[in-house]
């Protein structure tokens, strides 16, 4: 598996890779402020027979952060040239949240790229009669100001050291009981470092605010219907219990052509892949297998 730095038209992503000849190949995509290591407990399961893809997205983790360009079109356009350069013609996409939201704009823009999609995201828009909150157009306009005065408090956070951080981030997951081993990379390689030394998370505000914003008008129904491949839906316990997400789901899911809706007991959203990585892996291995050319 190798880890580097990939040159596309106009940015930089980092990128892990795997790529093997006569393999399909899988693209796991990360979620929002996360990077590619929340996936180190997921690819061993897919090294020996799949070829692997795993970005950090423009404004995360290792790759550039632009003043702008947070709109999940622009970072599934990402990966549709970070595809062509590593040559490969079709792939299975594995999203998480916003991964997930980016791997379905892949799949709508691009139909022919993409052999199933499975999506731990993407369940309910923002706003509207498929949100999580549905007004009248000036009730939806106030909830925005209120939002985006929240987004504009946000203040960053700076570190001593890298150690300061996971410590931190570590304390408040052991008071739940979900601290693991996976956790520690992932943390590792979530801070920038400054020019004074110090250390700052990477998920900068201007790339959050952005990407919010821009998810709030965002109608996932539109992509859906764009949609050609196999898609397994993801939701965690929280999701599955929400009825204005269950009614959602069903609506995107009888979008598509094929649709199958699984489970995993106990799983919080976004962070089942580092909690549950066994579990997990082995859904996701079990869809794939279904949908490969060779089956």
């Amino acid at each position: 598996m190798i880890e580097d730095i990939i040159q596309l038209d106009q940015i930089k992503l980092n990128v892990m890779h795997s790529i093997k000849e006569g393999r399909e190949s899988v693209l796991f995509l990360h979620f929002s402020g996360g990077n590619l290591h929340m996936w180190n407990g997921i690819l061993p399961q897919f090294a020996e027979r799949y070829s692997i893809i795993a970005p950090d997205f423009r404004g995360h983790g290792q790759s550039d952060k632009p003043q702008t360009g947070y709109h999940i079109d622009d970072m599934a356009e990402d990966l549709y040239l970070l595809l062509r350069e590593l040559q490969v013609e079709r792939c299975h996409v594995v999203g998480s949240s916003m991964g997930a939201e980016i791997g379905l704009s892949l799949a709508a823009a691009h139909p022919e790229l993409v052999q199933s999609l499975i999506l731990e995201g993407a369940l309910c828009n923002e706003f509207g009669e498929h949100g999580l909150f549905n007004g009248t157009a000036e009730e939806i306009e106030q909830k925005k100001k209120i939002m985006e005065a929240e987004l504009a408090e946000r203040q960053e956070r700076v570190f001593t050291s890298k150690a300061e951080y996971v410590a931190e981030e570590r304390a408040e997951l052991e008071q739940e009981c979900l601290w693991n081993e996976h956790f520690q990379p992932f943390y590792e390689n979530s801070l920038q470092q400054l020019e004074d030394g110090r250390f700052t998370y990477c998920y900068l505000n201007h790339v959050r605010t952005e990407y919010i914003q821009k998810f709030w008008d965002s109608k996932f129904e539109e992509y859906y219907r764009q949609v050609r491949c196999p898609v397994l839906f993801l939701p965690s316990e929280a999701e599955w219990a929400n009825e204005r997400v269950r009614s959602s789901l069903d609506h995107f899911a009888g979008l598509v052509k094929q649709a199958e809706i699984e489970r995993i007991a106990d799983s919080i959203h976004a962070y089942v892949w580092l909690l549950q990585p066994a579990e997990a892996g082995q859904m996701v291995l079990q869809f794939i297998s279904r949908h490969s050319v060779s089956s």
